[in-house]
């Protein structure tokens, strides 16, 4: 397998992780893995560390939005140990998320985002992620981010 096909079926796995099959961390994601994001919710810490934590994450988006669908817009775009890929994600809001009304639930929401993936071994070891927090917080009718500091 070529560095691009092998980085590429890395994204797809990345891409089905995303989507809600978790089965998928363990063959794709290094024992040591940082993400590096800002937390949705306003606090947090915006570093998650390892697969344990990253399942978590993924599986938290996933109750939030039912039939939660990432599909890859653009990429990979590959340079060296990296690769970028715009995305497009879309799932209907089940509610849980802090300071969402009430409307929103029953709601398809869509939005937006660039990942940029470090790769490491074969696997993937470090993850820049950047979304249309402003678009997704709009379409749950977010008027205030609870506990942000400003």
């Amino acid at each position: 397998m070529t560095n691009t096909s092998s980085h590429a079926a890395l994204v797809e796995s990345w891409r089905l992780l995303w989507n809600g099959d978790l089965s998928y961390t363990d063959k794709i994601i290094a024992p040591d893995f940082v993400a590096h994001a800002a937390p949705l919710t306003g606090f947090g810490d915006d570093t998650i560390k390892g697969r344990a934590a990253l399942n978590a994450w993924v599986g938290g988006i996933n109750s939030v939005l039912t039939g939660l669908n990432f599909t890859i817009e653009q990429g990979p775009i590959i340079d060296g140990d990296f690769l970028v890929v715009r995305w497009r994600a879309r799932g209907t809001y089940h509610g849980g998320f802090p300071g969402a009304s009430a409307n929103a639930i029953g709601r398809t929401i869509t939005f937006t985002g660039t990942d940029t993936l470090r790769i490491k071994d074969g696997l993937l070891a470090e993850y820049w992620a950047n979304a249309d927090s402003l678009l997704f917080m709009q379409q749950l009718g977010v008027a205030e981010v609870p506990g942000a500091q400003l």
